[in-house]
């Protein structure tokens, strides 16, 4: 029995990473990484925009986008 929980444990863990158990990581499938909008930095309006959704306050809205600016998630407002 746990020879079977620590194989389904091991699957899991695989499937969370998006690798392959048995295959290991030479058959794994090329990423494609899209571009466009949906790739960051997005502009500092739309961060304002998800904040407003989420219902922040207009405070904690500019220290949240200006924090996400800081780790390149978000375009510096501006540019």
């Amino acid at each position: 029995m746990r020879r079977i929980v620590c194989r389904l444990v091991t699957v899991l863990a695989a499937a969370a990473m998006g690798t392959a158990v048995a295959a290991g990581p030479a058959a794994a499938a090329p990423v494609r990484v899209p571009t466009g909008m949906d790739q960051p930095p997005w502009p500092y309006k739309d961060c304002l925009a998800a904040a407003k959704q989420h219902k922040e306050s207009p405070a904690y809205a500019k220290w949240h986008c200006d924090e996400l600016v800081k780790k390149g998630w978000i375009k510096k407002p501006g540019t």
